[in-house]
């Protein structure tokens, strides 16, 4: 309690910005560990339950169209995002879960599963799931397509070459399934013009990627290993 707010604004975020641990902040702003645990969470808790709904909230219709005319122009009608996995290296995972968090590299880690449109909005996350699964095991278990199968999603209708297809769809990489719903890169690149289109395809795919490249870069945290024991916590 006689502790300043910003000492401990300060601490959490030290820790999220530079990735620090509680250890290297505690001379700077003259604070217990604990304390600062503390403060790091209740940073976090706070931010998470203030900003949720504006920031992780479903495209509303205004959304949706300025996200097809951005892809339109893009040569991509009907696309309003693109989806990938990201994984966090988790240290202090326990030991009894050790098979289960360990990924293909033999690292324990956490995975996030998020959907990104151009501007690197993320509107869809999905964290937690184990290291070893893959992208598909993450799909199933995740509420991206809840709305589609409660038909509560958006309607978007597009033209392509005179044929009329309705449902908005992501960029994926090659392991999505091939549903309507992901596009992925053409296999077999054998004319000028399908080389050109897999370019713009990719390049346009990217935009998860570059969001989770940023998220890294200005949350230094992310980047390196979770030193946290509580699963809810991270």
């Amino acid at each position: 309690m006689g502790l300043l707010p910003e000492q401990k604004i300060i601490a959490a975020l030290r820790m999220l910005a530079y990735g620090t641990s509680a250890d290297q902040v505690d001379e700077i702003v003259k604070m217990g560990k604990s304390t600062i645990l503390k403060s790091l969470m209740k940073f976090c808790f706070a931010i998470e339950f203030i900003y949720t709904k504006e920031y992780l909230q479903r495209p509303t219709t205004i959304d949706l169209q300025k996200l097809l005319k951005k892809s339109e122009m893009r040569v991509f009608p009907g696309m309003i995002g693109s989806i990938d996995c990201m994984h966090w290296t988790w240290k202090n995972y326990p030991s009894a879960w050790q098979r289960a968090y360990g990924d293909i590299k033999w690292a324990k880690s956490i995975i996030l599963e998020a959907m990104a449109s151009f501007d690197t909005w993320i509107w869809h996350a999905f964290f937690g799931v184990p290291g070893y699964q893959n992208d598909l095991n993450i799909l199933a278990q995740s509420s991206v397509f809840n709305e589609v199968l409660q038909g509560k999603a958006l309607k978007v209708t597009y033209w392509v070459i005179g044929h009329k297809y309705d449902g908005a769809y992501y960029l994926a990489d090659k392991i999505y399934s091939r549903w309507t719903s992901f596009v992925k890169t053409v296999p077999h690149q054998l004319s000028e013009k399908k080389k050109h289109i897999v370019r713009c395809q990719e390049g346009c795919r990217k935009y998860v990627e570059r969001c989770f490249g940023i998220f890294q870069a200005h949350w230094v945290i992310v980047r390196g290993a979770a030193r946290l024991f509580d699963l809810e916590s991270l």
